[in-house]
């Protein structure tokens, strides 16, 4: 019996960001090869030609394989903005053709973007997809929530991003560790990495060897003049963006991981951080009080409270039994309940009950 293709949209699992992390991960556990998944990127890194050469491309996929009627449903990875409006015209495309939808939201700033950066045409274009998809996957209680009240209708299903956690390694006991604070992801204002570079300047006069390291990409000129100003030069590094055994090792070595964002959607970072049992400072914002309790397994600032991160910071630094308390408490909640072996089958049942069949 032939099984019917399952299309996946989303950014090339070369790009850099969550989305393309979490895929990834879905590929590596086996989810493409037990439901015969076909995957469209519609973003590449590289020039705008070659963007938007990609994006048709994949455009011109999706028509011819749904024109053969050889397709059970489409998973669409969409962010907010660019991301959103880039996929809309696939899930038009798939609408059209009556081919079940699930779409799978990532944004940290959906609701900004739906408030402040869209007119009425625009809103009533974004409900639309929302109350006339299959599914849609929403990463946490809070966006749960937000996404029910633009479109109480949908049928709304929270599943959490995921860890492999076989791949992850447990770090060593932290009672030699040096003070190493890790910061993975955009460097920018809304991330919260020039709170972080305050907070720094702070612990440095209690930990003068106080070492941040920071991974990704973004406003890194405008970040490295901040750090001139404040004069940590000796104590930040930024390493533009890591991934693979360079992100691995830098894990490895840190004592902390830091991420004072003001929006997200579920952070990777966050989750590979406790799953390596390295204790997690981070703020209470979109997905994130789903995965730590505060003060058990991570510690919870509110966003912009520097005096909290600072606070924090200096906890953990002082005490290596509590971070290595905080650390395993952290790499048990990601296999009881973030790892693939929890959070695939919950994608799996959502496809069964669209009609999709696996392989095996």
């Amino acid at each position: 019996m032939k099984h019917k293709k399952i299309i996946m949209i989303g950014p090339s699992n070369k790009s850099l960001g969550g989305i393309a992390t979490v895929v990834n991960g879905y590929t590596d556990a086996g989810l493409f090869d037990r439901w015969n998944i076909v995957y469209l990127c519609t973003h590449i890194e590289g020039t705008k030609f070659n963007k938007m050469s990609a994006a048709i491309k994949s455009l011109i996929n999706l028509f011819v394989l749904l024109l053969k009627r050889n397709v059970s449903l489409v998973h669409v990875h969409s962010a907010q903005g660019v991301s959103f409006w880039r996929k809309f015209v696939f899930i038009l495309v798939a609408f059209s053709f009556s081919c079940p939808v699930v779409f799978h939201l990532h944004a940290g700033r959906f609701m900004n973007f739906y408030h402040d950066r869209c007119g009425k045409i625009q809103q009533w274009l974004i409900r639309f997809v929302l109350r006339k998809s299959a599914r849609i996957i929403v990463l946490s209680c809070q966006w749960e929530e937000h996404i029910f009240s633009l479109s109480p209708e949908s049928k709304i299903v929270k599943v959490f991003n995921a860890v492999d956690v076989k791949k992850s390694r447990i770090v060593p006991d932290q009672k030699n560790r040096k003070p190493v604070l890790l910061y993975l992801g955009r460097l920018n204002k809304l991330k919260g990495i020039y709170d972080l570079l305050e907070a720094i300047n702070r612990v440095r006069i209690t930990y003068p060897d106080i070492l941040l390291k920071c991974g990704g990409d973004g406003e890194l000129d405008y970040v490295s003049k901040r750090v001139a100003e404040l004069g940590i030069d000796s104590n930040v590094k930024i390493l533009g963006w890591v991934s693979g055994d360079k992100k691995q090792a830098l894990m490895d070595e840190a004592s902390i991981y830091v991420l004072p964002s003001y929006f997200e959607g579920l952070p990777m970072g966050v989750l590979e951080s406790m799953a390596d049992s390295l204790p997690v400072v981070a703020s209470a914002v979109g997905g994130i009080p789903d995965v730590i309790d505060s003060g058990k397994d991570g510690i919870l600032i509110a966003a912009g409270d520097i005096d909290a991160l600072v606070d924090a910071i200096e906890q953990l630094l002082g005490d290596a039994a509590l971070r290595s308390e905080i650390g395993q408490a952290a790499r048990k909640k990601i296999v009881d309940k973030f790892s693939m072996e929890i959070v695939l089958p919950q994608i799996e049942k959502i496809y069964r009950e669209l009609g999709a069949q696996s392989v095996n």
